[in-house]
């Protein structure tokens, strides 16, 4: 089973949506008029830096979330379930039929307006220690008003409270052993927190005026964790909680593995959603198994690297060894790191890709494989699971990998810490912004 999940805020970034706004100008024309500017220059050039502001960023997520949207349904299998975080929850709810493109927009727009109204407060990312650890800190500092907001992983959640609580208790949680960091997050205001709840309380009286509509597929509410009823008013009342209450993204990826999902594609501007769901994902497949066995997808549907089980002691599959060549050898070298977490059934039109880099990927690959590969066998077997499977057709491939010497020992930092931020770095857990204010905190 699969399961489409839509980023929030925070993955905003100047260039967002490049490759989707001119193959759907009717979703850009669109936005463009329920929010009186020019969302495409905004995204893409980001005037006076306006995607820093909560008011400009998230109506701007929302769109771009529906251009990725747009692509997929064009490009992608159906999905069996649909979530968000946070804001992203917006974006699952169009999907599903909840409402329409302005509709969600609208609502979008003055959920940011609110929320951008709250003055006064902060959060901060705490990496590295058990839920249970994080509440004993806050109980013995007598934290007031400080809560966990977001529940984004085992051993990474976020804080949201007063300004000067956070600064007071900081030191608290940088003596806990096990700490990988403590990182302001950079908001204008406590989301996900009781100091919310006036928001909240105006973003209900316009959510009552708004019609809801039955939900095609499932989506996950952050709220609860759980799938949302098919009652409207339940929709909506969620809905406004969730401007206060904590997004409980751990328990939504547990509650839909449980149920059966394998793949789960991130659909927006980045892979944060992807590497949290790893996290996850690891931690359930260690932990004992279940006294029922949860319904699963035939073993023939694809899978992510991270959730799929380890390859059997015979030796690597030789479809798995061509996918990871296409992914890292071809594509990566014409569209970036991109490409090393890309779907291996996702449709290269997804990347934006013309008639010009499918030319170059045809050389690329022709130069990694050896052997002439024209254009067209590019253009015919648009996804990473697709060309391999043609590549396993033709017998003037290598299908296997060489043997490799053992990896040099890699030389590990002094500082233990220092090491497990930059892994967070890495993996796409802390921006890079957050993991240098991290290390200097060390200091």
């Amino acid at each position: 089973m699969r399961c489409h999940v839509f980023p929030g805020q925070g993955t905003q970034k100047k260039g967002m949506g490049r490759s989707l706004f001119e193959r759907f100008p009717d979703l850009r024309r669109r936005a463009d008029l329920v929010l009186g500017y020019p969302v495409e220059e905004l995204c893409l050039e980001n005037p006076e830096r306006r995607l820093s502001d909560t008011a400009y960023a998230q109506p701007a997520i929302y769109v771009v979330n529906a251009l990725h949207w747009s692509a997929a349904r064009e490009d992608l299998p159906p999905a069996d379930f649909l979530a968000g975080h946070s804001l992203g929850e917006y974006s699952a709810l169009f999907a599903a039929g909840a409402f329409d493109f302005e509709t969600g927009l609208t609502l979008v727009r003055r959920r940011a307006e609110l929320m951008s109204q709250v003055s006064g407060g902060a959060m901060a990312a705490v990496v590295g220690l058990a839920e249970q650890t994080v509440h004993d800190i806050l109980k013995r500092q007598g934290a007031t008003g400080v809560v966990i907001a977001n529940y984004n992983a085992p051993e990474q959640f976020v804080l949201s409270g007063s300004r000067e609580e956070l600064a007071r208790i900081k030191p608290a949680f940088e003596k806990e052993e096990g700490l990988r960091g403590f990182v302001p997050v950079r908001v204008s205001g406590p989301f996900h927190a009781p100091a919310m709840a006036p928001a909240a309380d105006r973003f209900r009286s316009l959510l009552a005026s708004v019609e809801v509509g039955d939900l095609r597929t499932p989506v996950i509410s952050n709220v609860t964790g759980r799938p949302f009823g098919p009652d409207a008013r339940e929709i909506r009342d969620l809905l406004a909680e969730q401007i206060a209450k904590p997004v409980r993204w751990t328990d939504s990826i547990r509650y839909l593995r449980d149920a059966g999902v394998s793949v789960f594609t991130e659909l927006g501007e980045s892979k944060v959603l992807t590497s949290l769901i790893d996290r996850i994902t690891a931690e359930q497949e260690t932990a004992p198994e279940p006294a029922h066995e949860p319904t699963r997808e035939p073993a023939e549907e694809p899978a992510p690297e991270s959730v799929r089980e380890p390859e059997a002691a015979s030796g690597p599959d030789p479809r798995r060894y061509l996918i990871e060549r296409i992914r890292r050898e071809i594509l990566q070298p014409e569209i970036g790191d991109e490409a090393l977490g890309f779907d291996e059934d996702a449709s290269f039109r997804q990347l934006g890709l013309n008639s010009i880099i499918y030319v170059r990927l045809a050389r690329r690959a022709a130069t990694v494989l050896g052997v002439p590969v024209k254009p067209d066998v590019i253009f015919q077997h648009r996804s990473c699971a697709a060309l391999a499977d043609h590549l396993l057709t033709r017998d003037d491939i290598p299908q296997s990998a060489p043997p490799e010497a053992p990896p040099a020992p890699v030389r590990a930092y002094r500082d233990e810490r220092v090491t497990a931020l930059l892994n967070d770095c890495a993996n796409g857990t802390l921006s890079v912004e957050r993991t240098i204010e991290a290390i200097r905190a060390l200091a």
